[in-house]
């Protein structure tokens, strides 16, 4: 038999034309919300570098919002039709879970992002409700309907909604904060497994149950029901297994739930591997299901191998990080498009030909978009450059967008087609499916090319000729013979550091990369490797060698921190007199007159120019619970009037935002690499074993740092990528305010950064040479020479103001000094130095920090006037810390 989506009931009388009206209104206007979901999802992720929370925004728009609102209204529709009741999907009722649901998931968004736990907590109660009253309406079309062939279907989505209550109530738990341990790892997991593999995963294997037959126009299988009832018990067990081994157990205890969660999908799916061999795929709908069917299994395969090869939950949650593209854009995606790609055109009725035509306009292009999707994907999950998966992520979005477009045009035709004012969309011919597939493929390969032309470290070099003689008479003959040498990195060396190669010889350099950084080897002609990744490997053919060259590494600062090469030439070998001379020169030269010719202490800035906002908020009452994500960018900025360098940022300011706290609050930063080069964080504010969450992470990568501020005082945060120091130096700072107990209130707080700018060439990075030699060029407060000289900060004559100093560096102090005022607090690397109000009445003109130390001052300006501002180290304050209180 053919199975259909929505049959009448058999006694029933055909639907009349105002109830398919209906019907067409109602699934429109619950299918808009989701459309509505994919939206936001789509301007998040083309915003998202400027959206607090972008990741899990992102994440939870997709996932929250429009596939749990996908998952209610048509397991809702495919219970009805399956148990032949097909009126039973709509109503009040379901108007009222559709509106809880919503203001649920709203809710938790909202709540997450204002870090309002009681909000969080609200949502959560919501959507938890809305789903369940969904279980008890699926259980109740199951005790009221007759005995139907495919009610294991609707078996499923109980289980599904069951599952996700649970899901959600350990989300709740995880938004509160405050675990202990490596518990809100295992919570994390133990949330994933049950709301992807269980709500959404338990409910994609019951709808194919019917709906993959009908997408290929053919018969169910035989034995598909009761393929489908051996498998719901195996799946409801691996995942059972898996979430109990999260929550008690040692990662590798979980792998064989996630393997028999595998194993029962593979039982479920044997059907449909049948049915897709007796009629291949022809449509978007089907081929969309099916790869996003397969990206499950390759992401079950990796889930497993990450439990067996790790012993700690911290590490797997990390790496599963890698799986969420594949999980949500390559499964969860394209079964969701591929769905609604055969399901809109079906409910918007209108006839046999409206519904072709419907489904031709949904599937314009649709061999081209398809290999798009996975070609695109597949990269972003590969270890390539940035700004390659930058160029692939631009792709998935414009893929998404597309889709959203044909789906509101096909809408707004159908409508106007079942009006009267339009006629339908004609059918378009058949696509050429491979010649579609070949243009997919063509234009992520033109994006591949253009993210590789922006990123330049990922094209090869013009090479020049190392065959030349030491002597510069010409070049060396070639003598035919090959010396190859195996080098390896180890830390900040290349072992070995120095090769003997005969003149004439071929030169051939097998570069492995042992460290735990990106590296690359560059030879003064020019011949390089690649980035190398921690443990990639290249080959850098050196060509004949006629002259000792010099080689390093071309990370910044990595050849200040010792990482040269040399090649030595042993003998004289022969000449070839009709060959020119050419001398070889140095790769490392700056480009460029250096930007400190251009740095001017007594230069202004233009008139609109407006300093960096030195004001402190109190901080936030409420959630104990601080989570944000700090994106390195590297972004060119104006460190002085008329000097810009390009700097590496967290969030695209240096200093980087300023987080605060209080004593016990705890902080969850999810720092994401969208550099060039691998970069770290490092927060002082937390006592915890550095290995994990201080690593470097390569370009693409994140990670999560969670962290309890168990002390007060400002605290730097910084990157710990080797070096450290010239990383510091080109922007990657900023500060953690935790508020001592009891601190009092003042009229005015402000916070000033100190640091140091040693500047390279003119919109260049800073320069290692002088970071070593610790002789810099600009000393600023937040980031810019002399800024609050030209825009000064402000107050009130008797205004009590407590301003906070951290001395960044990263190798000069700080002296901080009011001239004109005193100072009757001083709180210095968490302890007061001196309270106001002491029976000495004793007083401070100056707060000495050391670098990466920090505190506070305050003070009362008895009238009005400019009240200069200065590190006491004046060579240092005429490099430009200095700055002014104006007190009107």
């Amino acid at each position: 038999m053919t199975t259909h989506l929505s049959p009448p009931p058999a006694s029933a009388p055909a639907p009349t034309p105002r109830r398919r009206s209906a019907r067409t209104l109602w699934h429109l206007g619950a299918n808009a919300i989701v459309a509505a979901w994919l939206a936001l999802f789509a301007a998040i992720a083309a915003a998202h570098h400027f959206v607090p929370h972008a990741y899990w925004l992102l994440v939870h728009t997709l996932l929250l919002g429009a596939v749990t609102n996908a998952v209610v209204i048509w397991s809702g529709h495919f219970a009805a039709s399956v148990l032949r009741l097909p009126e039973a999907n709509r109503g009040v009722p379901a108007v009222l879970r559709l509106a809880a649901l919503n203001a649920g998931a709203i809710a938790v968004i909202g709540g997450l992002v204002t870090g309002r736990w009681a909000v969080v907590l609200l949502g959560g109660c919501l959507v938890g409700a809305a789903v369940i009253d969904h279980a008890g309406w699926l259980v109740r079309l199951l005790r009221r309907a007759l005995p139907s062939r495919f009610a294991m279907t609707v078996r499923y989505y109980v289980a599904a909604s069951a599952l996700l209550p649970v899901g959600a109530a350990l989300g709740v738990v995880m938004a509160r904060g405050n675990l202990a341990g490596d518990l809100s790892d295992r919570l994390l997991i133990a949330h994933e497994v049950i709301n992807l593999l269980g709500w959404v995963g338990l409910t994609v294997a019951g709808t194919l149950i019917t709906l993959w037959p009908t997408m290929l126009r053919t018969r169910v299988a035989d034995g598909a029901e009761r393929a489908a009832r051996t498998a719901l018990p195996v799946l409801l067990g691996g995942l059972t297994a898996t979430v109990a081994a999260a929550l008690l157990a040692p990662p590798r205890l979980a792998a064989p739930g996630v393997a028999a969660y595998a194993v029962g999908l593979g039982i479920a799916a044997r059907p449909w591997w049948r049915e897709a061999r007796g009629k291949a795929p022809r449509s978007f709908a089907a081929w969309s299901v099916a790869a996003g069917c397969l990206w499950l299994g390759a992401s079950l395969t990796a889930l497993t191998g990450i439990l067996l090869s790790t012993a700690s939950w911290t590490t797997v949650t990390e790496r599963t990080a890698a799986l969420t593209a594949p999980l949500a854009a390559g499964w969860i995606a394209q079964v969701l498009l591929g769905a609604l790609s055969f399901l809109v055109p079906v409910v918007l009725g209108g006839g046999p030909s409206a519904v072709r035509a419907a489904t031709a306009g949904l599937e314009r292009g649709w061999p081209a978009r398809l290999a798009i999707t996975n070609a695109a994907l597949l990269l972003c999950v590969l270890p390539v450059p940035s700004m390659v998966r930058v160029a692939c992520s631009l792709l998935l979005l414009s893929v998404l967008v597309t889709f959203l477009f044909l789906l509101v045009r096909v809408v707004v035709r159908g409508m106007r087609h079942r009006h009267g004012t339009a006629p339908a969309e004609p059918p378009v011919h058949r696509h050429r499916v491979l010649g579609g597939a070949a243009l997919g493929l063509a234009v992520v390969v033109l994006a591949v090319a253009g993210g590789g032309a922006v990123d330049v470290r990922s094209l090869p070099m013009t090479e020049r000729s190392a065959a030349t003689r030491a002597d510069g008479e010409g070049e060396v003959r070639p003598t035919g013979h090959t010396t190859t040498v195996r080098v390896s990195v180890r830390g900040m060396r290349f072992s070995p550091s120095t090769v003997d190669v005969p003149a004439g010889d071929r030169l051939v350099i097998d570069v492995r990369n042992t460290g735990t950084d990106t590296h690359d080897l560059v030879l003064e002609t020019g011949a390089r490797t690649d980035r190398l990744a921690p443990g990639d490997r290249a080959t850098l053919d050196a060509g004949v060698v006629g002259r000792d060259l010099s080689g390093w590494c071309s990370v910044a600062g990595h050849r200040q921190m010792g990482m040269t090469f040399q090649v030595r030439v042993t003998g004289d070998g022969g000449t070839d007199a009709d060959t020119d001379a050419r001398p070889g020169g140095s790769a490392h030269d700056h480009t460029g007159e250096s930007a400190a010719a251009a740095y001017d202490p007594m230069a202004t800035p233009a008139e609109d120019f407006t300093a960096r906002d030195a004001a402190l908020p109190p901080a936030a009452d409420g959630s104990r619970v601080h989570r944000r994500t700090l994106t390195v960018k590297e972004a060119e900025r104006e460190v002085a009037p008329g000097v810009r360098q390009t700097l590496w940022t967290f969030d695209g300011t240096a200093p980087g935002p300023v987080l605060r706290g209080r004593v016990g609050d705890t902080f969850e930063i999810t720092l994401v690499n969208d550099g060039t080069i691998g970069h770290s964080i490092d927060f002082h504010a937390g006592a915890l074993a550095p290995d994990g969450p201080m690593r470097t992470i390569q370009p693409g990568q994140s990670l999560t740092y969670r962290f309890t501020a168990t002390r007060s005082g400002v605290w730097m945060y910084h990157c710990s990528t080797m070096p450290m120091s010239l990383h510091i130096a080109n922007g990657m700072f900023g500060a953690v305010i935790i508020d001592p107990p009891d601190l009092p209130r003042v009229d005015r707080e402000y916070v000033l950064v100190q640091s140091e700018f040693y500047l390279g060439p003119r919109n260049g990075t800073a320069d290692a040479d002088k970071v070593r030699a610790k002789e810099p060029d600009i000393v600023a407060f937040n980031g810019y020479a002399s800024q609050y000289d030209h825009d000064p900060l402000t107050a009130w004559p008797g205004d009590r103001v407590r301003i906070w100093v951290l001395a960044a560096g990263p190798n000069l102090p700080s002296a901080f000094h009011v001239v004109g005022g005193q100072f009757d607090t001083v709180f210095r690397e968490g302890a007061y130095d001196l309270r106001s109000g002491g029976s000495a009445r004793g007083g401070a003109q100056v707060l000495d920090l050391a670098p990466a130390s920090g505190g506070f001052v305050e003070l009362t300006f008895p009238e009005a006037g400019d009240y200069p501002f200065v590190t006491h180290a004046m060579t240092d304050a005429e490099r430009g810390a200095h700055g002014v209180v104006r007190v009107r």
